[in-house]
């Protein structure tokens, strides 16, 4: 009769237990030694051993001529168990006799001395199956069993298990099998069946067995009811994968954002009856690979493949950030758990790759910090490499059209067309309309100036208490202001300590010129605006000279910005007079904002005054 890989290649031995060297190698000293426990807790993933090893110790705490901790194996009690006619090995499944009614019929039992062995094992496997009534029933037995008695439990999710079955047991953790010790145990045993199995074919068995010893024979065992020569292809063909060449066309797509590619490839696998969630797994192992590479310095380390599959995954790599990278294993890695809920598992793998290759889709934090590198990346390669030559566009010549009134030029105009620029043509001032029908400005005085041709551009004087300055103030919105007027650049600023010197000088020397004199017939820029005329004994201040101490004011105290736009101020005696258009302005409170304006007159005028609203 045949019999399943798995079982009939299980170790008999703790030495044929491979990848668990921790468990065995402790086990076996303590039969060696007689250093039993009374309770064991075998805890680990499927497939790695926990029930082999409990049937190993089975038979070594039993056997009649114990080989250096190991049994036998040839002693009537060894064969007796094996075979099960040694009824003091007892194994429960926990997962069908989980009631309290179970536990209290085990705990009867354990009285009852062994019938042929030294003693009497149970063996309880996934023990967290359990009802709580039943962990409660066992936990007296359990903490003190006879002397004939012991106990080992296993299970595959130990967090579920009550602290106080835990504090009983002494508990052992079953690794996963690294994949390159199971694919070297897959040769052995497939040379044994007289059977021919690449090791790359080992390799992938290996990882998809996912660390676990039995689901690797499983595979195997189905690989070899096909074949006796047993290669990739023949595991792909076997484990639903296809061939493993649509990986890589899947990256390249992702790399490249094609949508349309991704989706097809993903037709021909479901077409192929390509399992949807498997393809998941095998693309977060392959980001995976891309993310070790990224981040570590020997990856063939921690990726198990030969060496020629090693560098091309390296080269598809390097199309991904490892931003992008991590946004992918999220994705994936939340479609493969939709994949186990839903009913139409393809609609989910589609929206996955869509997420893939469009990351602006998705409004996440990772997505975003994946569109982030991505743009980080093409600003690197474009300061490297410069920006690309632009194509080369011929200009589209316009069809002639017609002019309805055909008109003749003089020769003189047709030849200075093809020398002087196009704005030559353009008429001149003079031959514009008045603008003597326009509405004049409310707040301007009328301007009586002819428009017979375009004003040039003329350096506007600053005067100052009747002398006039020819280089303003630069910077800031006072040089602005004063500047308004003038084409001529500031090269240099305005000296105010030397100006004022040079003032008093001309001053004692100048005669007496009444003020009228000095004012132009027009309006001056810098006459403030909407300002009255002075009266005998009231000097107005200029534009500029006021524009500065409002901007002292204003910086003594920042509430007062723009509060004094628009206003006017003349000297009285030692009072300053601000005349103002809105008076509802928060400088309407002049007893507590006028010593602001006090002192910006004082460091700009070199004299106190008084502040004084009109």
């Amino acid at each position: 009769m045949y019999r399943v890989l798995y079982r009939k290649w299980r170790p008999q031995v703790f030495a044929d237990v491979i990848g668990q060297p921790q468990v065995t190698k402790t086990l076996a000293y303590q039969i060696r030694e007689n250093r039993l426990a009374h309770a064991y807790l075998f805890t680990g993933s499927r497939g790695t051993g926990k029930t082999t090893c409990a049937k190993i110790f089975a038979k070594a705490v039993n056997c009649l001529h114990p080989v250096n901790g190991d049994p036998c194996n040839e002693c009537a009690i060894c064969k007796g168990i094996d075979s099960g006619t040694v009824l003091d090995i007892v194994e429960m499944d926990a997962a069908s006799n989980n009631g309290v009614d179970d536990i209290r019929l085990l705990r009867d039992e354990v009285n009852f001395t062994p019938s042929q062995a030294a003693y009497r094992v149970y063996i309880i496997d996934e023990v967290h199956m359990l009802s709580t009534p039943a962990f409660n029933a066992l936990l007296k037995t359990l903490e003190e069993p006879p002397e004939h008695v012991k106990f080992i439990l296993a299970t595959t999710e130990v967090h579920k298990l009550p602290a106080t079955i835990l504090s009983r047991c002494q508990r052992f953790d079953f690794r996963r099998i690294e994949p390159s010790c199971i694919a070297d145990r897959l040769v052995e045993i497939a040379k044994a069946e007289n059977a021919a199995l690449d090791y790359d074919a080992a390799v992938l068995i290996a990882r998809i067995a996912d660390g676990g010893m039995r689901d690797a024979l499983s595979l195997l065992d189905r690989c070899l009811s096909g074949a006796d020569n047993v290669t990739v292809d023949t595991v792909s063909a076997a484990a639903g994968l296809m061939n493993r060449e649509y990986l890589y066309d899947l990256m390249d797509a992702l790399a490249a954002g094609d949508t349309a590619r991704c989706l097809s490839i993903l037709d021909e696998l479901h077409k192929a009856s390509c399992d949807t969630e498997r393809l998941c797994v095998e693309l977060i192992d392959r980001f995976r690979s891309f993310l070790i590479i990224k981040t570590v310095a020997h990856p063939e380390n921690l990726i198990v493949g030969t060496a020629e599959e090693l560098e091309r995954l390296k080269a598809s790599a390097a199309a991904f950030t490892e931003e992008y990278v991590l946004y992918a294993l999220g994705v994936l890695a939340t479609a493969s758990e939709a994949i186990r809920r839903t009913q139409n598992r393809r609609i989910e793998a589609e929206m996955a790759l869509i997420r893939l290759c469009r990351p602006e889709t998705d409004v996440s934090v990772t997505a975003l910090t994946a569109r982030v590198a991505e743009l980080e990346r093409t600003l690197a390669a474009l300061r490297q490499n410069g920006l690309p030559a632009a194509p080369a566009v011929t200009p589209a010549v316009p069809a002639p059209q017609a002019s309805p009134v055909p008109q003749e030029k003089p020769a003189a105009a047709a030849s200075a067309d093809k020398d002087e620029p196009l704005f030559d043509d353009a008429p001149p001032f003079d031959d514009e309309p008045p603008f003597d029908d326009a509405p004049p400005f409310d707040d301007e005085p009328p301007f009586d100036g002819p428009f017979d041709a375009a004003p040039a551009p003329v350096k506007q004087p600053t005067s100052f208490a009747g002398f006039a300055v020819e280089k303003p103030a630069s910077g800031g919105f006072a040089a602005q202001f004063a500047n308004a007027g003038s084409d001529e650049p500031d090269d240099e600023p305005f000296d105010f300590e030397a100006f004022m010197k040079e003032h008093e000088n001309k001053k004692s020397e100048a005669p007496a010129v009444s003020p009228a004199a000095t004012q132009p017939s027009a309006p001056s820029f810098d006459e403030p605006r909407g300002a009255a005329p002075a009266d005998d004994g009231e000097s107005p201040i200029d534009a500029r000279t006021w524009t500065q101490i409002v901007l002292g004011a204003e910086k003594r105290f920042a509430p007062l910005i723009g509060q004094l736009t628009d206003s006017a101020a003349y000297i009285s005696g030692n009072v300053i007079h601000i005349r103002m258009e809105n008076r509802m302005k928060l400088f309407i409170n002049r007893d507590y904002l006028s010593k602001y304006v006090s002192e910006a007159a004082r460091e700009t005028l070199g004299k106190q005054y008084q502040i004084k609203l009109d």
